[in-house]
């Protein structure tokens, strides 16, 4: 019997590409903390003097050290900005209506207050389209420049849980201010708010489930925002010619918040448990006796208990938040890829890493904060060299065809995408 030929493709074309073999490239890091601890004290001292304003050129020279100690296939990544200026306008842009939307809630401005409130909620897509053009068309790998291609009405779509969280807070900031003044037979209704409805029971007590639900609202449309917001990035960056490819769905998103909130509810309730291990251990002790030991230290046993309460409220959110950081990571780079020729796959283990965190606190508060680069560096590390890429065919190849198809169109409409305002 002869043998079964097999059966043709339909898309010939693609083949060729077919048969070529996957090889696997795992990303390495190589910085090291004593490097890096030089680039940041000189970030934190020009930033103190300039009061702030040295903040976008110290954020483009630590993207600098960690991308090009990131050698992605044996190529280090590069972040090149021609214009380095954009990001101090932007960054100045930013502090400029951060200060007059405070302004105007300080000084009872409400109707400023819900319009710089309702500009927010306008300007942030914007913001974030233009950031992250600027971000992709900063980065290089192999001389073939990253892009970020969305159109402004997709960027703009995406963005819709926004502005539900915009309206519900405007709503919340309407209710406080221009709500009756109080309730039952006897209260006093001016003439404004007599189309209000009387609340049947005090009016704090409205106002704070309304918070509460707008609160529980608004974090649910920040869930939504950034799974929208990661889609669209990767759906719309461009390597050279090639798409971004984005298999994550929002159910795998959804249960990643869910398990990092019942993360964060173990720990508070860890951190509630030595809380009040502490005071059945002060409890026993008389009024006197307190006062005494206190005073044997004077400010310095206060300063460290208030040092106590502060550090057992952070430990109570870190590792719900470095869980959530290192899920989050390993579900994103798991789930994406470039085109149809290259995937990446993410492997960090997710309870090293909130152990990681946990001993980099620790050891940045025990020497006054400049543990800190250490730490940056110590994290960096796990997840860079966490993450494989897989390529079909060779990567010389590929990238060569990729800087030919580039050319200088590619360099020109990168230059011109966007106002490049925040880096």
């Amino acid at each position: 019997m002869p043998p079964v030929p097999p059966m043709p493709s339909a898309r010939p074309a693609s083949a060729p590409r077919a048969r070529l073999p996957i090889q696997s490239h795992p990303v390495v890091f190589t910085g090291r903390g004593r490097e890096y601890f030089r680039v940041w004290i000189v970030n934190v001292l020009l930033s103190v003097v300039t009061l702030g304003f040295y903040t976008p050129y110290a954020r483009r020279r630590t993207a600098q050290y960690f991308y090009g100690h990131t050698l992605v296939a044996g190529s280090p990544l590069e972040f090149v900005v021609a214009r380095p200026h954009r990001m101090l306008l932007g960054f100045a842009l930013m502090v400029g209506l951060y200060m007059v939307y405070q302004l105007a809630v300080n000084t009872g401005q409400d109707v400023a207050a819900l319009a710089m409130l309702a500009g927010f909620a306008v300007l942030l897509p914007f913001l974030w389209g233009s950031a992250m053009r600027f971000r992709l068309g900063a980065t290089r790998w192999r001389g073939v420049r990253l892009a970020f291609t969305a159109s402004w009405r997709e960027v703009y779509l995406a963005s819709w849980p926004v502005f539900v969280a915009a309206a519900l807070w405007a709503a919340l900031m309407l209710l406080a201010s221009h709500g009756p003044p109080a309730a039952g037979p006897d209260a006093q209704l001016p003439q404004a708010a007599a189309r209000w409805p009387v609340w049947p029971g005090p009016r704090a007590t409205w106002l704070t489930g309304a918070g509460l639900g707008v609160m529980l609202l608004s974090a649910l449309a920040f869930v939504r925002l950034e799974y929208n917001y990661r889609r669209l990035l990767v759906q719309r960056a461009r390597v050279g010619t090639l798409p971004g490819h984005w298999r994550l769905e929002y159910g795998l998103f959804v249960r990643l918040w869910l398990a990092t909130l019942a993360v964060g509810l173990v720990s508070a309730m860890l951190m509630a448990a030595v809380f009040v291990a502490l005071l059945v251990f002060f409890l026993p002790m008389s009024w006197p006796e307190f006062g005494q030991m206190v005073a044997l230290g004077g400010i310095l046993s206060a300063l460290i208990m208030l040092a106590a309460l502060v550090l057992l409220a952070v430990l109570s959110t870190l590792p719900a938040r470095a869980y959530r950081e290192a899920r989050l990571f390993r579900l994103l780079w798991s789930h994406t890829g470039v085109g149809q020729v290259a995937r990446f796959k993410s492997d960090l283990r997710t309870s090293s890493f909130v152990w990681l965190r946990l001993k980099n606190l620790l050891l940045s508060l025990l020497t006054l904060g400049l543990y800190r680069p250490f730490a940056l560096v110590s994290e960096h590390a796990p997840k860079a060299r966490s993450v494989t890429l897989y390529v079909r065919g060779g990567t010389d190849q590929i990238a060569g065809e990729l800087v030919r198809q580039q050319g200088a169109f590619g360099d020109a409409v990168a230059d011109a995408l966007g106002l490049d305002l925040i880096g």
